[in-house]
């Protein structure tokens, strides 16, 4: 089962890739392409981010999901190849760098086509069910402004189909997770039971 967790930051995407590698030892643990990369590469954020910047880390997380063709193999992603398009239209949006809409736009036919190798891809958003803080940790953007701004382009592309992302053969399987960590948690655990092939 091949799972990739998704959404803007500060949400709890790499606290739940640890709990659901803690609670499920068989599962690869794939890291952030910004956590991989950042000792070989001054990837910068918001307004700088250049095509290089994200660029580069599409294609580790694309590269990172191609190793895994088989829907056998268990591995949980902290951020999907939908992840760049959303922070790239934010900083096309801005007009600051060399990332603008053409530049989005072609992006799309590599993220549709790693799509068919994920099989649960799972959107944390901001809802007011379930506040989540930002924390410093010295590598998150601490701004609410930028997480709502990203946020906001998630949910068009997940819930307004912007972009048409989703591959027409394979599609993973789109689900929204929210809450404590322990529902999370059930509520992945759930998803990934149901779509197990027997």
């Amino acid at each position: 089962m091949r799972i990739a967790i998704s959404g803007s930051h500060s949400l709890g995407k790499s606290t739940l890739v640890r709990d659901w590698s803690t609670a499920n030892p068989t599962f690869t643990h794939e890291e952030e392409p910004y956590r991989a990369l950042r000792a070989w590469y001054p990837i910068e954020f918001r307004q700088k981010s250049t095509r290089l910047h994200n660029g580069i880390q599409l294609f580790y997380n694309v590269s990172r999901v191609m190793h895994y063709p088989n829907a056998s193999q268990n591995v949980i992603f902290d951020r999907s190849p939908v992840d760049y398009i959303a922070y790239s239209q934010y900083t096309a949006n801005h007009g600051e760098t060399d990332i603008d809409d053409q530049f989005v736009d072609s992006l799309a036919p590599i993220v549709r086509s790693a799509l068919e190798r994920i099989d649960i891809l799972a959107f944390l958003p901001i809802t007011d069910q379930w506040q989540v803080s930002i924390e410093d940790d010295g590598i998150r953007p601490v701004d609410h402004e930028y997480r709502n701004e990203v946020d906001q382009l998630f949910k068009q592309i997940y819930r307004e189909n912007r972009f048409d992302i989703m591959p027409r053969n394979n599609p993973p399987t789109l689900i929204e997770l929210w809450g404590s960590p322990e529902t999370r948690i059930k509520n992945l655990a759930q998803v990934v039971s149901d779509n197990r092939v027997p």
